[in-house]
């Protein structure tokens, strides 16, 4: 599926790895995002405009998953459902759709996951 797979230890040097390989997909975990997603997604697509962006979150809020694909990210993983949700994320987001949570309007906790458009 993939050609590379780099693994970086904090914001500055995923922007540079991203620069340097311009991969097709990262996956980013939120946490390691220490200014804002809407500065951090400009910043990496500047150095590397077809890169699509998956983040990872322990945080299971649909609002966060919302501000994180507003920003400009292509998808949204809660990792604790990383085993069932990322290839699928991944495959999806390599496809040009979106995926993320989708809010349940039948449920009190929103939870269903699947492509955003």
């Amino acid at each position: 599926m993939f050609d590379a797979v780099v693994m970086v230890a904090d914001e500055t040097s995923l922007i540079e790895a991203a620069e340097r390989l311009c991969p097709q997909l990262a996956v980013v975990d939120l946490g390691l995002v220490r200014m804002d997603v809407d500065g951090f997604m400009y910043r990496l697509r500047a150095r590397c405009p077809g890169l699509r962006a998956v983040f990872l979150s322990a945080h299971d809020e649909i609002t966060v998953a919302r501000s994180v694909l507003e920003a400009g990210a292509d998808g949204f993983v809660v990792r604790r459902r990383i085993a069932p949700d990322l290839i699928p994320a991944v495959e999806a987001v390599l496809r040009g759709e979106r995926y993320g949570p989708q809010p349940d309007p039948g449920a009190s906790v929103p939870g269903k996951r699947g492509h955003l458009g």
